[in-house]
């Protein structure tokens, strides 16, 4: 019964070119973890901020209390039930409460850092008010991660 639930997850794996900002938690999906930013306290809120990548795209996810010290670069992490959403005015890919990120390997995985999906504005969907639709690239890489020189 497990293999079925497996193969199902990943017949819905979602590359991260695709992923789109949404109010409801419907990203599964798998990336590198490349970068990771400090961890932060804010109040009862442990945080931090990392740079992921799969072979389409790179985003920036957001970790939140024990994933900050779970996940480390390099790692190799399945998304489930993910949400791609604004959190402090930022756009990040995040667990949120129903969502859920498991390490399933390390460093073997191909990537690329181009486009970054955070660095995009996007702008409501005229047709459906539910979607959002790509506008303009803000920049090509993470801001918060520049690559190196």
């Amino acid at each position: 019964m497990d293999a079925y639930a497996g193969s199902s997850i990943m017949e819905n794996m979602v590359p991260l070119k695709d992923v789109a900002p949404a109010a409801t938690n419907t990203v599964n999906t798998q990336f590198i973890l490349l970068e990771k930013g400090s961890i932060t306290q804010d109040g009862k809120e442990t945080t931090c901020l990392a740079l992921v990548a799969d072979e389409t795209a790179s985003v920036h996810f957001q970790m939140w209390g024990s994933e900050c010290k779970a996940f480390e670069p390099g790692d190799i992490i399945r998304l489930t039930d993910g949400i791609f959403s604004y959190h402090k005015n930022n756009l990040v890919l995040r667990g949120g409460k129903k969502g859920k990120a498991e390490k399933v390997g390390e460093f073997t995985m191909l990537f690329v850092e181009t486009p970054n999906m955070s660095e995009i504005h996007w702008a409501r969907d005229p047709d459906n008010p539910k979607k959002f639709l790509q506008e303009a690239v803000i920049s090509p890489h993470s801001r918060i991660f520049p690559p190196s020189q």
